[in-house]
């Protein structure tokens, strides 16, 4: 016969894991709660010990995400997540990171720089998907190939 795991059990295997947020810790708790178990204040304790830390949770997740990942889809996965906006916020990266990092997404995806508009706005939608905001992605395609880092496969070999 298996033997009932407690609700904190579960609730500590499942932050041994990962880092989680509380609302989504809540909600892969919520099936298992029993009798005479209360989620709320197993959610509070835990959350007093620092085992549990939506700051952390969302610190973690912007630094893993923002090098691919633009603010709008950040705040967005994290509000879906239920982690409040001005948490968020706080941990959000500033426009000159969010820049560079889409001009090293645009440049890892396209080596060339858009040859036409039709071009042009495949990038811009590519970098929209990404999460990135339209003056981001403006400012990207512009400094994506001013520099001379990027060379052309030609300009490589010879």
């Amino acid at each position: 016969m298996k033997q009932k795991i407690s609700l904190r059990a579960r609730a500590i295997t499942i932050l041994a894991r990962q880092e989680i947020s509380r609302a989504e810790l809540a909600r892969k708790l919520r099936p298992h709660v029993g009798e005479g178990d209360n989620l709320e204040v197993l959610l509070d304790e835990l959350e007093q010990r620092h085992w549990q830390s939506d700051a952390r949770y969302t610190e973690t997740y912007i630094n893993s995400k923002s090098r691919l990942h633009g603010n709008l889809r950040l705040q967005q996965s994290l509000k879906q997540k239920g982690v409040d906006a001005e948490l968020i916020a706080d941990y959000l990266p500033d426009k000159d990171t969010q820049i560079s990092n889409a001009v090293i997404v645009l440049q890892k995806k396209y080596r060339k720089p858009p040859a036409d508009l039709k071009e042009k706005h495949k990038y811009m939608h590519f970098l929209a998907y990404r999460g990135f905001s339209m003056d981001i992605i403006h400012a990207a395609i512009q400094q994506a190939w001013t520099d001379t880092s990027l060379l052309d496969e030609d300009e490589y070999w010879q």
